[in-house]
């Protein structure tokens, strides 16, 4: 198959998996006990099917498959995300989730030390921070699939995005492929989702995708600037993850516990702000914050820190005012 065919041909498969999985579990969901039930703690009111991330999971492993993607970079991840396809279903324990999270980082992570850096001694010592990272953005991207549209939209952009990263490189034409046709996933599946969720994504989806993403970002990163970059392009999960993570720790919350206080939630929920409407918000600043490093990449770090600094502080400031207008516990 030619270049430009498999352009068209690869996403294109992947686009059409991330819809039939979502539209199969829709139906049958149910059957397996996949029914996520409202709670006070929900964003939605009617008992709806998930595990609609399936497709997207289908995507990656054919993609991998045809591109020939090292097994080390896909593999691990395809197994955490049946592992959560389960926790779905019968649900895990937090710690055991975080065993099996930072098991499968160091999967993806050993076989890549060598490229870390030219010391012996500085991948060893990288190695914890590469895993809480990968672990972290797992979690966070989990975290932040609670409203209609948010996971698949921000899944479609920040893969989009890593995918035009890794074509400035010429090392990393499969993973671009690859970068592309999860964006396309992520595409095919938002019909399903949204404006009207017929299905949620589950955690076989979100934590699929915040663990490629950190995988994406540690694997086409050459510097530190890079990586800025590349994890910039997550920003909007990045900065309402860690700003609310530091809210509850101020506020004495068991920070293991479900909650209502991201700052995607208060719109949705106490300020009555669609969904589709909350989520396509986030999604254009995605992109807008994306494309912004993505043009900052030749000045390394010197300018892509300072702008991430300032636009988590913008980000703060908005928080901050918003939860003194409306009630967060």
């Amino acid at each position: 198959m030619s270049g430009d065919n498999a352009i068209i041909t690869i996403p294109g498969c992947a686009l059409f998996l991330g819809l039939l999985g979502a539209w199969l579990m829709s139906r049958y969901a149910y059957r397996f006990g996949l029914l996520d039930i409202p709670n006070n703690r929900s964003s939605h009111e009617l008992p709806t099917p998930r595990g609609g991330g399936i497709g997207i999971l289908a995507a990656l492993i054919v993609s991998a498959l045809y591109l020939r993607v090292p097994t080390f970079f896909w593999l691990p991840a395809t197994l955490l995300s049946l592992a959560s396809f389960f926790d779905d279903r019968q649900g895990l324990s937090p710690r055991t989730r975080l065993i099996l999270q930072f098991a499968a980082s160091l999967a993806v992570l050993f076989p890549q030390l060598p490229a870390f850096s030219s010391s012996p001694a500085t991948p060893y010592l990288l190695l914890p921070i590469a895993c809480l990272f990968m672990a972290g953005t797992a979690n966070f991207y989990n975290f932040m699939d609670g409203i209609n549209g948010i996971a698949g939209i921000t899944g479609f952009v920040g893969f989009a995005l890593l995918g035009i990263f890794a074509g400035l490189t010429t090392q990393a034409e499969p993973y671009r492929m690859m970068a592309f046709s999860l964006s396309a996933a992520c595409l095919g599946f938002l019909p399903m989702n949204m404006p009207r969720a017929r299905v949620f994504m589950g955690d076989v989806g979100s934590v699929l995708l915040g663990f490629m993403f950190a995988a994406f970002c540690i694997l086409l990163s050459a510097s530190f600037g890079d990586f800025i970059v590349l994890a910039g392009c997550l920003f909007p999960f990045y900065a309402d993850a860690l700003t609310t993570l530091a809210v509850r720790w101020r506020d004495g919350d068991r920070l293991s516990l479900a909650h209502r206080r991201h700052l995607y939630q208060l719109f949705a929920n106490q300020m009555n702000i669609p969904h589709w409407q909350v989520a396509a918000g986030y999604g254009i600043l995605q992109l807008l914050v994306g494309s912004s490093m993505l043009a900052l990449r030749k000045t390394g770090s010197i300018a892509t820190i300072p702008l991430g600094l300032v636009l988590f502080g913008c980000w703060w400031l908005v928080m901050s005012r918003v939860r003194t207008r409306v009630e967060v516990k």
